[in-house]
């Protein structure tokens, strides 16, 4: 229906705007993303039990539960976010992973409610519908909370949601750890002690395309301003956050699944924008020809954000590379190059683009000073850019939210160009 759609309403060119202003409220009838049905636990916290964690080949730590009564397996990756536990829980970039908070104590605010929205529809306080991790490890959490805006503690929310949680280990030894030795495969077992010899049981997120599990299924649409500005959104795990930072400066968004044939109905919008998501980008195959398409024909803005960085990259011929431990946390210095300012910044990523494989006709734009990897990239002369940090994050807090600005403000450009031609023709 979507395609049918484009095809019958771009062969008249002069009524190019009303059919942009019309095109998703009459194609797309979905205004939230399209996702499998969550399935909830009715069971309470498994308090107090003994829970282990077990890191592939490593160390074994001793802890207690306060989450779901479940074993669950993944990647163990540490956060430095001081605040936002929420947030991160719910960003679909840390699905399948196990989530080591480098914070002392978690959870002592709570947990907000889950179905509360924005004037836009969109969700008030979660960057997903749900937890996104695996299981979670603190050192200390707070059973008791205290905030307005919460409705349980984070001990029930894991709970219901089937989350594995462990508390009283030393997160200082297993930062130490994944530091020196890089993200492992880990498990957390509820009960008994998992037994090292059998390593088969440990499931490696890397080999899968988890993108494909928390993209939306269908194409929705979230207005904004007076539809004139039409922007389309490619999700391959986006942040509640990305899209209210598109709407709330007056565009509105059509979000496609991460392998929609975008170049095909491309000309239909005023910009292309990559989001974010979880796991290995050179799993995302389709998604990369698709966006190959796109450079070639698009002549209106791209931007990319985390895993839309590295497809871009991908896209341009370039090729990327598995990080030792990642980077993930709310204050992590970048250089934008063309200024020589440092901007801190938030960021949630095990994968980086190798800046030597870029073609002559790209440029890299920014630079991690914790690790020297690549930040940012951008085509030498045209308006296609995107970077690996979050701007809508506000890790400074507000050091990189203009780059949203000067985004939108490219997609005006272009729309009153292509208005300009049409009218002349």
């Amino acid at each position: 229906m979507l395609r049918s759609f484009f095809s019958k309403n771009c062969a008249g060119r002069a009524l190019w705007s009303a059919e942009k202003r019309a095109f998703s409220s009459l194609s797309i009838k979905n205004h939230e993303r399209v996702l499998p049905k969550r399935t909830f636990f009715k069971e309470p916290p498994a308090l107090n039990e003994i829970a282990t964690l077990t890191i592939r080949n490593g160390p074994i730590f001793h802890g207690t539960s306060f989450g779901a009564n479940r074993n669950v397996s993944g990647e163990a990756v540490f956060t430095t976010s001081p605040v936002g536990y929420v947030e991160s829980m719910t960003d679909p970039s840390y699905k399948q992973q196990i989530l080591v908070f480098t914070q002392p104590l978690i959870g002592n605010y709570g947990v907000p409610s889950s179905e509360a929205r924005d004037e836009n529809g969109l969700l008030r306080f979660f960057e997903s519908p749900g937890i996104q991790c695996a299981g979670v490890v603190v050192s200390d959490v707070a059973l008791q909370y205290s905030h307005w805006t919460a409705v349980e503690s984070l001990s029930q929310w894991c709970a219901r949601e089937g989350i594995a949680a462990v508390s009283g280990v030393d997160t200082r030894a297993i930062v130490t750890y994944l530091r020196e030795q890089g993200s492992s495969l880990a498990k957390i077992n509820i009960g008994e002690e998992y037994d090292a010899d059998e390593d088969e049981a440990f499931t490696d997120p890397g080999a899968v395309n988890l993108v494909s599990q928390v993209s939306t299924r269908e194409p929705f649409f979230v207005s904004g301003g007076d539809g004139s500005l039409n922007i389309a959104v490619i999700d391959c795990g986006v942040k509640e956050n990305i899209l209210r930072s598109l709407v709330s400066r007056g565009a509105s968004i059509t979000v496609f699944p991460f392998d929609y044939p975008i170049q095909q109905v491309a000309s239909n919008f005023d910009g292309i924008f990559l989001t974010n998501g979880p796991g290995d980008p050179t799993h995302l195959t389709k998604s990369v020809a698709n966006l190959r398409e796109l450079i070639a024909s698009y002549n209106g803005p791209i931007m990319g954000i985390c895993m839309g960085h590295q497809l871009l990259a991908l896209a341009s011929g370039a090729k990327t590379i598995k990080l030792k431990y990642g980077n993930r946390g709310h204050n992590i210095p970048a250089l934008d190059i063309a200024s020589g300012s440092c901007h801190i910044t938030s960021q949630n990523h095990g994968y980086a683009v190798d800046v030597a494989t870029l073609p002559k006709d790209w440029k890299a734009t920014w630079i991690n000073l914790n690790d020297q990897s690549n930040e940012g990239i951008a085509h030498v002369s045209r308006p296609i850019s995107s970077v690996q940090f979050h701007p809508e994050a506000r890790g400074g807090p507000m050091d990189t939210y203009y780059l949203f600005d000067d985004y939108i403000a490219k997609a005006k450009e272009f729309s009153k160009a292509r208005a300009a031609a049409t009218a002349s023709a």
